[in-house]
Parts: structure tokens; sequence; C-alpha cells
């Protein structure tokens, strides 16, 4: 007999593009692969959403509020995030556990959350705009200076 090895709920064939496109599109988000096989997506240096590139118990996992971990871990397919669930992260067993959508407004929420946490200081270095490495000099002439008037 084989040894009961528990098979991924997902297939190697998801589609991760659109996930990968939205966590891009929320401001200053930066990916890395860790773990191996983890594409991790982090705002000023957090993470706030990984998801696995290879087939695994769970298929993505995001921060959330006290009351969304409490929701999402009652609905099918949504279990707490190995690791991460004392520090409210969720996780998705099948792509389909949770509608487009929504998974979409959760991430951004994610991102919010992960954001808001960051320290004063990153946070303003993260909004400011970005610094020209020339300065810009007004091209108006500067005003003439007065004639001296001679007394006669």
């Amino acid at each position: 007999m084989l040894d009961a090895v528990p098979l991924p709920r997902y297939s190697l064939r998801m589609d991760i593009d659109w996930l990968r496109e939205h966590c891009l599109s929320l401001a200053h988000t930066t990916e890395q692969i860790q773990w191996q096989d983890a594409l991790v997506f982090k705002v000023g240096g957090k993470m706030y959403a990984v998801v696995s590139l290879e087939p695994d118990e769970t298929w993505l996992s995001f921060k959330c509020s006290p009351e969304d971990f409490a929701a999402l871990t009652e609905r099918p397919g949504v279990v707490p995030a190995p690791y991460l669930a004392r520090a409210r992260w969720v996780a998705l067993e099948t792509e389909d556990a949770l509608p487009r959508a929504e998974l979409q407004g959760l991430l951004v929420d994610a991102h919010a959350l992960v954001f808001a946490k960051l320290p004063k200081k990153i946070q303003s270095q993260l909004s400011a705009p970005p610094k020209h490495s020339a300065s810009r000099r007004s091209a108006a002439p500067k005003s003439a200076p007065r004639a001296s008037r001679k007394h006669r």
C-alpha cells in the first residue's frame, strides 16, 4: 500500500498572473522569491501576501483585520495561515476559495494594514515625491540693481 501523502488542493496550472499584477499595482509593492517556492509581496520591506509557486496545502496567505480573520476562517476553503495565524493571516486552500473581486479587495486591505504599521519615517519616505538630481532654478532674471543717483 502506498503511503498516504496528502495531495495539494490546487493544480500546477494555476494562474497567478492576475494576482501578481494586482499586488504590484498597489503603491510601493515589491516582490521577491523566498523559502525557495514562495512569491512574497511586501510594502516597506514587510510582507502582506504570500503565494505558493509549487503545489502545497494552501495557495495564498495574506494579512487581514481581526474582524476579517474571524469571518473568513468560518468560510470553507479559508483557514488560519500556518505560522502566521497569531498575526491575523489567513490562507486559501484553493484558488477559488473566494471570489476574485473579493480577494482583490482583501489584498488592498492587507497592503493598507501593513503600511499603517510601518514606522512613520518609512511611511513618509515612501509617500514623499521623488527627489530630482538636478535642482530646478528659475529662468526668470533677477531684478536689476537700482542705479545710484549722483547728486549735482
